[in-house]
């Protein structure tokens, strides 16, 4: 079969699938399993059309008989659900025997959901599920029916919480931000941070950093948020002296960054407001001045980049003025505003989102300048397209299910916690990098909302029964499942940014590290100052804020080597021993060592210029 027929096919099921998760927002959902049960259809009949099993180079698809196969085996698992509902709420789990068409149909969806998420996202995190369900059976001896019932008739595996989160979250803000996407929200984002930044020193770099924190809002995705933003910053870095490995780590780092800025942030922040049984909003609340932070340290990388190698920004008749940006594009922020007033005001987030998505045409429309780039068929568009952006989250959530219960009914998470703490010593530090590694490590082969899920039931309890407040212990979790998207040697978002930028990988990896570094630190600071996610006294946030910001900077400085001028390897190493001490240590003490050794570096500049390498520009 035709795969342009199939995508057309698929086309107003995408269509449908959007209006369904509207429509429930609005009218109220229906029982949880028809609920998470339907999505899951909904996800799994549009992979099937648009991710053939294996195609000929003439676009026909081979193996059809395959993929119908694997059809009828989701058919069956999810048609058993809602026809006999009755049956699956009212038996009782684990006592009551498995009937011949529970196993089989069973037996069938798990398949089916480990093949589609390896149609979409890769093998990663199916072999991982996998490796826990083979676990659980081999190791822990798990009887065989007793895994299948947690996994299929109960809301503990494929229909667990993590499914729920992409239904009811993921689905409406994927939506929104493709809506906004289409009435040209895209060109404000990067039209404004031009306007800001575009004449500064290394201008086309920090208006990457701006935008891309900024196109945070329209997508989830540090690889999407690469693709968008790139073709334009990333040409303008090199044009203006940047080395081509340089600008793919800015963009990288930067992009990467868009899944923690709130008021939007990526999909595994909806997991965490669902595990930590909180709102939405109030895991944006933990996550802006770290996010703050992170941003900071990628600005303060390519002022300090631009200043030693003397670059300037773009010319004044290349960068639009903020005022006429605001005057012809501003309106369409209104969108985001509605959401964020919406959400403080108390209303659920996917009700705000659902009201934001309804506002981007009308908005749209108010000006001219907007409104002669609108048409209805964007609409649909925007809708499918939606759709489409949601099957990895949905996936990836039905896959990770498939993890977390198995490590529920195997009690293995409770054995990790115990085999961290017993290898750390109990010490807290040494557990927090063993937490970072594996979070590094997993987010290498799978998204960041799966490799959230796993650290969640394996690392977090360990660092929480060494003292950690919960709220820092799954932010930590949540930022280094990001970051991985920017560590080599599996960096997906520098694999992008450097194929637009014509980079060597390894430059532009460990250019992203350098640059990015700081971003590795800010996890840490949270978790050794609760202040920085506005836990505790305004006081003490504020203190432990402007101290943060001082250290970050003060790294990025050392860490690139210009601070007023070229520094000395002594004067880099100073800044960056005070920049560890103002962030890493906890009070006054830390911030008194981090002050004086930048005053000795201040005063060491002014008494003893550092002549052999002058400033330039």
């Amino acid at each position: 079969m035709d795969k342009s027929l199939l995508a057309r096919v698929a086309a107003p099921i995408g269509v449908t699938m959007a209006l369904y998760h509207m429509w429930v927002i609005a009218m109220g959902p229906p029982q949880a399993l028809i609920f998470r049960g339907t999505h899951l259809a909904f996800a799994l009949v549009l992979v099937y059309l648009l991710y053939p099993f294996a195609e000929t180079k003439d676009g026909h698809r081979r193996f059809a008989w395959l993929d119908a196969l694997l059809f009828a085996g989701a058919a069956l698992g999810l048609g058993h659900l809602f026809i006999d509902y009755d049956y699956f709420i009212n038996r009782i789990i684990y006592i009551d025997d498995l009937k011949p068409l529970d196993i089989v149909a069973g037996l069938g969806l798990v398949i089916v959901v480990l093949d589609a998420t390896r149609r979409v996202i890769g093998w990663a995190l199916p072999i991982t599920a996998l490796l826990f369900m083979a676990h659980a059976l081999f190791v822990t001896r798990v009887d065989p029916l007793t895994l299948l019932d947690q996994l299929y008739m109960t809301t503990e595996g494929i229909f667990g919480s993590t499914l729920a989160v992409s239904a009811a979250y993921v689905t409406i803000f994927v939506v929104f931000g493709s809506v906004m996407e289409r009435t040209g929200t895209g060109k404000l984002f990067m039209d404004f941070a031009l306007a800001l930044t575009g004449r500064q020193a290394g201008g086309p770099g920090k208006v990457s950093v701006v935008s891309s924190s900024l196109f945070g809002t329209i997508s989830g995705s540090a690889v999407a948020n690469v693709m968008v933003d790139g073709p334009i910053t990333i040409p303008l870095m090199k044009r203006t002296g940047f080395t081509k490995h340089f600008a793919a780590g800015v963009e990288a780092v930067a992009s990467t960054g868009g899944q923690i800025m709130p008021p939007i942030m990526g999909a595994a922040a909806f997991v965490m407001a669902e595990f930590l049984a909180v709102s939405y909003f109030q895991v944006t609340v933990w996550a802006l001045i770290p996010s703050i932070l992170y941003y900071i340290a990628c600005f303060g990388a390519v002022h300090f980049e631009a200043k030693r190698q003397g670059l300037v920004g773009l010319p004044a008749h290349e960068v639009p003025r903020l005022f006429t940006v605001i005057r012809e594009r501003g309106h369409l922020f209104i969108p985001i505003a509605i959401i964020l007033g919406g959400m403080m005001a108390g209303y659920s987030a996917p009700y705000c989102a659902l009201a934001g998505t309804l506002a981007c045409f009308p908005v749209a429309m108010l000006r001219a300048s907007t409104r002669q780039e609108l048409r209805w068929s964007l609409i649909p568009e925007a809708l499918e397209d939606g759709a489409r952006n949601t099957l990895a989250v949905a996936l990836a959530c039905a896959c990770a299910g498939l993890v977390i219960g198995s490590i529920t009914l195997t009690g293995l998470g409770i054995s990790f916690t115990n085999w961290i703490i017993g290898l750390s010593q109990n010490s807290l530090l040494l557990a927090l990098v063993l937490t970072a590694v594996a979070g590094i490590i997993l987010g290498m082969g799978m998204p960041t909302t799966p490799a959230y899920i796993v650290m969640v039931s394996l690392m977090v309890p360990a660092i929480m029964k060494l003292g950690v407040i919960e709220p820092a212990a799954h932010m930590f979790a949540f930022y280094f499942a990001i970051l991985s998207a920017i560590t080599p040697p599996v960096a997906l978002a520098v694999y992008a940014a450097a194929s637009l930028a014509k980079a060597d990988l390894w430059k532009a990896g460990w250019a992203a590290v350098k640059i990015g570094a700081a971003g590795f630190i800010v996890p840490f600071m949270f978790v050794f100052q609760p202040a920085l996610l506005m836990i505790g006294d305004w006081p003490d946030i504020i203190h432990a804020t402007v101290s943060a910001c001082i250290g970050i900077a003060m790294l990025a400085a050392g860490l690139h080597g210009f601070f007023r001028m070229h520094l000395r390897h002594y004067e880099r190493a100073m800044l960056i021993a005070g920049a560890l001490a103002m962030t890493l240590v906890p009070g006054w003490i830390g911030d008194a060592a981090g002050i004086t050794l930048l005053v000795l570096v201040l005063v060491g500049q002014k008494l003893l210029p550092n002549t052999a390498l002058p400033a330039k520009g």
